[in-house]
């Protein structure tokens, strides 16, 4: 029996040693580390991902798979909601970091596993709902910025470069939907807490100077 940790990295800012310090702070030990950069949550399916499929070929029953929170695994509600049940159906342990989720075999009876596969589906919507509302937020603050300034006065005029990503702006969300306080996403995010007040308050202002600095 192998304990494994998968990270999904979607841009250069979200480090995989943030999602492994968080999950190692919390008391797991990994057999095996494997993480998939620069893919999409939304677009790319866990199958279709170069480490994702690897975990596929990887996992056997009696193994753990820990996951930081059940969106590392895809921000898309079916891929999401298939894959975790692939996994629970060899007999594979699925564990998060945050809030200590377990999914598993467990449940025999039908109420027990319809009340789990109810939590999978209401965790892997509440993915794409967010992927969903954080693209909307990042077009609202470019046509806000566009609507202010002007296409030129962006270019001759931003303000002070962000100190932060977009993939900031959307683990702040992420995050604070989850009800994490300002210290803990900060020591997270590896952002200030300053800064994290600042997206979390108004994070349309934030994708608007993000976007004046595309």
């Amino acid at each position: 029996m192998a304990t494994f940790l998968y990270a999904r990295v979607s841009t250069a800012e979200q480090t995989l040693d943030h999602q492994r310090i968080q999950a190692e702070a919390a008391g797991f030990i990994f057999d095996h580390v494997i993480a998939d950069h620069g893919v999409s949550g939304v677009a790319v399916k866990m199958r279709d991902r170069p480490e994702g499929k690897r975990l596929f070929d990887m996992l056997r029953a009696g193994d753990t798979l820990v996951v930081r929170w059940i969106d590392r695994l895809g921000r898309n509600y079916d891929d999401v909601t298939d894959t975790i049940r692939e996994f629970i159906r060899r007999g594979v342990t699925v564990r998060t970091v945050i809030n200590g989720m377990v999914f598993d075999g467990q449940p025999k009876d039908p109420m027990s596993a319809a009340v789990r596969d109810a939590l999978v589906g209401f965790m892997a919507a509440m993915g794409e709902a967010q992927a969903e509302a954080t693209k909307e937020a990042q077009r609202a603050g470019i046509a806000a910025a566009r609507a202010k300034q002007g296409v030129e006065a962006i270019g001759s005029y931003r303000g002070r470069k962000p100190s932060f990503s977009a993939e900031h702006v959307a683990l702040v969300q992420d995050m604070t939907g989850k009800n994490m306080g300002v210290a803990e996403i900060a020591r997270t995010t590896g952002l200030s807490r300053q800064t994290v007040y600042r997206i979390k308050d108004d994070p349309v202002a934030a994708q608007a100077a993000l976007a004046a600095w595309a």
